[in-house]
């Protein structure tokens, strides 16, 4: 029997310091040159922070078309991260599958792009 591993305990003020918000993504584009098969994605956050790119490796789940106009939530306040020659601005929020192919994080409404998550 395995020994259960106990989460990191993080405070509420922790949980506060990141920003997770609801985007709806505007543009796809393929990412031929990204070692995993991924897409680049333009997320719009609203006024308050506007269109974001990223990539994501979430070719096996999703089309570039299933893909367009979904709303998905997103962590808006990390650091850059180049990933090859493409410069990813925020992390694109899922889960893995049975496989550990990514199925994306979405409200289970419509709501409002650019509301916080808490």
């Amino acid at each position: 029997m395995s020994e259960l591993k106990e989460p990191a305990v993080a405070s509420f003020d922790d949980f506060l310091k990141v920003d997770i918000r609801v985007g709806k993504i505007v543009d796809v584009q393929p990412f031929p040159e990204a070692r995993k098969p991924a897409y680049k994605l333009w997320i719009d956050f609203g006024p308050e922070i506007g269109v974001k790119k990223t990539s994501a490796q979430i070719t096996v789940h999703y089309t570039m078309e299933d893909l367009q106009g979904r709303l998905v939530m997103g962590v808006v306040n990390f650091a850059p991260r180049q990933i090859g020659k493409f410069m990813s601005e925020v992390l694109t929020l899922g889960v893995p599958d049975e496989n550990g192919d990514v199925v994306l994080i979405k409200p289970s409404q419509d709501v409002p792009i650019g509301g916080r998550l808490y």
